[in-house]
């Protein structure tokens, strides 16, 4: 592994990559939603679990995070998790959930979409699509403020999160109020700078992600390639607002900054921040004063989204 100046507080996972293309995966998945299920509720956090009609009338869960009395017409964040479009939710995402509502003072829905290697494009960004969809369609029951809805997500849930507004537009829907995208997938070209120099970076690199394009697209592209691939859709105009973050050593370090420049050449307003001494996925190190400070960061911008 290459001699990477990584913040301090992450080095103890600098030896980590996630055996998510590997006959471990279901074991790996397995053990992530045990962990996440484990993990106890913080005081004052109400969490139901549902079922909802995701792509093709087929049943998905979510996780409905709100506080326990909270008043009516709060805003919403929809949000898509990470791993390579194969792996669940690791178990840091309840607690930022959490602190999310509790801070915020907002609700959350968390989109547990399916999966490769069984499901591919587009299953799992259809059933991202659905959940934003229930969401809307089921505002007043939830009581849920209908034009304070952002979606969220981080690495292949940044790419589920522009892919779904996108989806929006083009059916004629609303599109959300806000998105945040944290070192989001954004193209299966794979041809920049940053993807040509991290081979070796922990969590995630130049090598997984190849792996994880040729599972995602098995069965190509079908109609929509901007879809999968969100650097490569048609236009860029009707993007709400948005706040990109990118991580220092990581392959998709440069994908998120050509994202950010895209909108931006669209005239859509978009901040971009990159996280010196980061590594992708690096909030799994929650009790780290870097990513409490990260964590506030973000939970001032969603505060400023919602006003």
């Amino acid at each position: 592994m290459s001699n990477y100046q990584i913040h301090e507080d992450f080095k103890k996972i600098k030896m980590t990559n996630p055996p998510i293309f590997t006959p471990l995966l279901p074991l790996f998945n397995g053990f992530l939603k045990l962990m996440f299920n484990i993990i106890p509720k913080m005081k004052g956090i109400k969490l139901t679990t549902l079922k909802i009609l995701g792509f093709q009338n087929d049943l998905i869960k979510i996780k409905l995070f709100e506080k326990e009395n909270q008043e009516e017409n709060a805003p919403c964040i929809v949000f898509f998790h990470g791993g390579g479009f194969v792996s669940q939710g690791s178990p840091h995402y309840k607690n930022l959930m959490m602190n999310y509502v509790l801070d915020i003072d907002c609700k959350i829905v968390y989109v547990d979409y399916r999966l490769g290697p069984k499901y591919v494009f587009p299953v799992g960004v259809e059933d991202c699509y659905r959940a934003y969809m229930w969401v809307l369609d089921n505002a007043k029951e939830l009581k849920i403020n209908p034009s304070k809805i952002a979606l969220a997500g981080d690495s292949a849930g940044g790419a589920m999160v522009a892919a779904v507004n996108a989806m929006a537009h083009d059916r004629m829907k609303p599109v959300s109020c806000f998105q945040m995208m944290i070192y989001p997938v954004t193209d299966s070209r794979q041809n920049t700078k940053s993807m040509e120099c991290f081979q070796d970076t922990p969590i995630w690199n130049a090598p997984l992600n190849a792996k994880m394009w040729k599972t995602y697209l098995k069965n190509g592209y079908g109609l929509n390639k901007g879809y999968a691939s969100i650097s490569e859709l048609n236009s860029f105009e009707y993007f709400p607002n948005t706040y990109i973050e990118v991580a220092e050593f990581d392959c998709l370090h440069d994908e998120g900054l050509n994202f950010h420049n895209l909108l931006k050449k669209a005239a859509v307003k978009s901040e971009i921040i990159e996280r010196t001494g980061a590594i992708h996925g690096f909030e799994i190190v929650m009790k780290s004063q870097y990513v409490q400070q990260c964590i506030k960061e973000r939970i001032e911008v969603f505060k400023k989204a919602f006003i």
